[in-house]
């Protein structure tokens, strides 16, 4: 179980990035969402050890993350949203030097950690690749087999599927799935899909604070009722947006469908629809605009 007290982190400039992030992940697959600016980077750069937050504790187990972060990093897995690699080297290589760093000293165990993550990432075809030649999915796949050297038991993932092809994210996705049966894996994203497609537990970050925690499908249901849905012509966006506290639009057909958040029937040709985990999302973000 990783545990998060009241973190809060404001930088020199005085933006305060996180406000008293209070959270509990346990085993599997957590996501985090939030849009860009949310605070998400911040925090998982903290739980990370890669900064101190300004007030607040991090627990996982029994380690004290802030007083202790060298205790965290030896079981600690991380995939940061700009994973840069060297390129004029192989994945085989690359990983046998990284395993080097992460305290694998033995060639015989470096050598059998290097080939189960190559072929559990689906990379053993392209070993002796150079990495500069990899596409952004492969990339993905050999950040995250860097993350898995040494058996960790909490994986963080930031933003990992933006700017790859369906093919490869669905890939990833599968991968992280596997990962994510007995360790925590936390999934730091903007993409709604992936955390409906994966995780048992998530919450929503927006203006550096937990807006909303749960089960996706507890969720969903607690929005019964309250999305409404209609088809109009693309011109008459604005009107609408005027009009009602409007979610989302999509066009379809050379039309446009809107959903908005109502507690009560709209009217107007307004029909009510079951809910997705975008529309709670996007609720959720509406709801703490107001706030704000």
């Amino acid at each position: 179980m990783l545990s998060l007290h009241d973190v809060t982190h404001v930088y020199p400039n005085g933006t305060r990035a996180l406000d008293h992030v209070t959270l509990s992940i346990p085993r599997g697959m957590y996501g985090l969402l939030g849009p860009n600016g949310a605070g998400k980077s911040t925090l998982m750069r903290t739980i990370a050890t890669l900064q101190t937050p300004t007030e607040g504790t991090i627990r996982f187990g029994d380690v004290d993350v802030i007083a202790e972060p060298e205790k965290l990093r030896r079981t600690l897995g991380y995939l940061p949203q700009d994973f840069g690699v060297y390129p004029r080297i192989s994945a085989c290589e690359m990983l046998d030097h990284m395993a080097v760093l992460k305290g694998v000293t033995a060639a015989a165990d470096r050598k059998t950690t290097v080939e189960t993550l190559l072929q559990q990432t689906n990379l053993w075809s392209v070993r002796k690749k150079m990495l500069s030649g990899f596409s952004g999915g492969m990339r993905q796949r050999f950040g995250i087999a860097q993350a898995l050297i040494g058996n960790p038991e909490l994986i963080i993932v930031d933003e990992p599927t933006a700017g790859i092809d369906p093919e490869e994210r669905n890939r990833f996705l599968n991968l992280l799935a596997e990962i994510g049966e007995s360790v925590v894996v936390i999934l730091s994203t903007h993409i709604v899909d992936d955390v409906s497609d994966l995780c048992a537990r998530m919450a929503v970050l927006a203006d550096g604070r937990v807006q909303l925690e749960g089960a996706p499908l507890e969720l969903i249901h607690s929005t019964r009722g309250r999305i409404w849905m209609k088809v109009i012509d693309r011109g008459e966006l604005a009107h609408y947006r005027e009009q009602y506290e409007l979610l989302s639009s999509r066009l379809f057909a050379g039309r446009t469908i809107v959903h908005i958040l109502s507690d009560h029937d709209p009217g107007n040709g307004f029909t009510s629809v079951d809910a997705g985990l975008q529309d709670v999302y996007f609720c959720t973000l509406a709801q703490s605009r107001r706030a704000a």
